[in-house]
């Protein structure tokens, strides 16, 4: 598995996959996502930002997660400890690599690369109807650090040193 960033090529493949992905959390009962967020505008800024990377395995997608230093203003609900930090936003795995780890392995790749880069810790939100994602994060050693209201409801905060 390897993670490498997305071009402008992409951007149909990866839309689809997030497509896929939203309507497998509908059917069963996770809400988080819809057609207003993460949309194909959205990604395609994020792959015009550089900050789209696509999770691959011999030129399968796999997945895919934006990475960069922004925050949205509900974070600052946490109580992060360290400001030598990035973001994870939007890992998505593709509904048919799904319950096989993709996500858990895709973070440990992240994190690895992230403090080869000098920085000392990630943060990140989970929706918290999302027992899949929430679960991950904890076996990660992800710390809750606060609460963040958005339009979908409560998520919470997330850090972890690296």
């Amino acid at each position: 598995m390897e993670i490498i960033k997305a071009g402008i090529n992409d951007l149909i493949q990866i839309s689809k996959m997030y497509r896929d992905a939203i309507d497998n959390l509908n059917r069963i009962g996770i809400y988080q996502w819809d057609e207003i967020y993460p949309n194909e505008l959205t990604l395609k800024e994020d792959i015009e930002k550089r900050e789209l990377h696509k999770i691959i395995s011999e030129d399968h997608l796999l997945g895919a997660v934006v990475i960069n230093q922004e925050t949205d203003e509900e974070y600052a609900n946490g109580h992060f400890e360290d400001d030598n930090y990035a973001v994870v936003h939007r890992l998505c795995v593709a509904h048919e690599y799904q319950n096989q780890k993709i996500g858990y392995h895709a973070m440990m790749l992240i994190e690895s690369l992230l403090k080869e880069q000098g920085f000392c810790s990630i943060r990140l939100d989970a929706f918290s109807e999302n027992p899949f994602s929430l679960k991950m994060y904890e076996k990660l050693g992800y710390r809750k650090v606060g609460n963040a209201q958005w339009r979908k409801g409560l998520f919470y905060l997330f850090e972890k040193k690296l």
